[in-house]
């Protein structure tokens, strides 16, 4: 998941706390009420809709961004621009005709433990010209893409650009561990902010107040928001969606009522690997807006995230919807071979998945812009005890 550049320059003075000399403290507010004008922009409120679907999540996002984030500047802006933007895209979005039906063409969607492969995947799918990916532009503003022209569809991804480069200024090393870019497929999480039940959110900042409401939380709205975005999108394209995010191992009966008939790969790995990369990455984004990041207390996040996800997906395999396992080791010991497993569960002609693969290891080769190293003890992690407490959610299909 690409982090919120765009909104890390976003104004927000006037939903800043101030210190007692009368200056901005950089800390975002408790209230959510500055937020909400400033989405607004002088439109009504009932353009929001049901509060009851939005305003919760809201306020336990601000207040445990600040209760738990340990932000800096930067961080109290984006999580300020993340909200006004989380709300502005709700009101565009419910401006517009909405189908309350499935999608022309059942989608692919990749989902798994973090640093599983799914990236991978994902976008080496995404260069078959059948199948069609978002990018962060679409995801963050899918309204601006309704009708528009080549031309200006070209236009708004460029735009984009700028909050991508921005972030590579304020942190370079995000880079190794997840390249991003507003040319490449971006996650689906991107896309979840307007009722403010996502998880990805926590990938990026500190949030553990809200990580623990969010569990208890209904998914169903923010599947059917996401279903609405991408038909928005859609535009008779006519191409079949390829969309991916590990987050959707936490919500996958939502996601499969919003998608019925799609097609649900699931990846697995080794699982002191999941964590120590998820852990690692996590650790790598949240340092852009914090500069107290224990890697330790990362460490534990993502164990007990990672527990609670596959755990979920261990009681969703109950029902008679049907997963396609894939190990990351058959991901990258034989590529074309998973290639022809996929397209095989999604009714597709598998063509020459070689020349597929080789043509995408061309263009980007795996350590281009440099290795990525980690060590479960550089996060508390000791491999035993993780190995002991996660068997029961790791076994082949979680």
């Amino acid at each position: 998941m690409e982090p919120s550049a765009a909104h890390a320059g976003s104004r927000g003075r006037s939903c800043r706390g101030r210190s007692r000399s009368g200056r901005p403290s950089g800390r975002v507010r408790p209230g959510s009420r500055c937020v909400v004008g400033a989405a607004l922009r002088g439109a009504e409120p009932d353009g929001l809709g049901d509060p009851a679907q939005w305003r919760e999540g809201l306020d336990r996002y601000l207040a445990s961004a600040r209760d738990d984030g340990r932000l800096n500047a930067v961080g109290a802006r984006m999580v300020r621009g993340t909200a006004v933007a989380g709300l502005r895209a709700r009101l565009a979005m419910n401006g517009l005709p909405r189908v309350d039906g499935p999608l022309d063409r059942p989608p692919i969607i990749i989902t798994g433990g973090w640093r599983t492969g799914t990236t991978f995947l994902y976008r080496l799918l995404a260069t078959d010209p059948r199948l069609r990916a978002p990018l962060s532009a679409e995801l963050a503003r899918p309204w601006k893409f309704a009708g528009a022209s080549a031309r200006r569809r070209d236009e708004l991804i460029e735009a984009a650009s700028a909050g991508n480069d921005l972030l590579n200024l304020l942190n370079p090393a995000l880079a190794t561990v997840h390249d991003h870019g507003p040319r490449l497929p971006e996650e689906c999480v991107v896309a979840m902010n307007s009722g403010f039940r996502n998880w990805g959110l926590g990938s990026t900042v500190r949030l553990d107040g809200y990580s623990r409401w969010l569990a208890d939380q209904d998914f169903t709205g923010t599947y059917l928001d996401y279903r609405h975005a991408l038909s928005t999108l859609d535009g008779g394209d006519g191409r079949r969606w390829v969309l991916k995010a590990p987050a959707h191992t936490a919500e996958l009966p939502a996601l499969a009522a919003a998608f019925p008939g799609a097609t649900v790969i699931v990846l697995h790995r080794d699982i002191v690997r999941t964590v120590t990369s998820g852990a690692s990455l996590f650790a790598v984004f949240r340092s852009t807006y914090s500069d107290d990041v224990d890697p330790a207390d990362v460490g534990r996040f993502l164990t007990d995230q990672t527990e609670l996800w596959f755990r979920r997906a261990r009681a969703f395999r109950a029902s008679s919807v049907e997963l396609v396992d894939i190990a990351y080791d058959d991901l990258v010991r034989d590529t074309p071979a998973v290639l022809r497993r996929v397209y095989g569960a999604a009714g597709l002609d598998s063509g020459d998945p070689v020349a597929l693969t080789d043509r995408y290891h061309a263009a980007h080769p795996r350590t281009a812009k440099g290795a990525h190293h980690y060590t479960a003890d550089a996060f508390g992690l000791d491999e035993a005890e993780l190995r002991a407490r996660l068997a029961p959610w790791t076994r082949p299909g979680f």
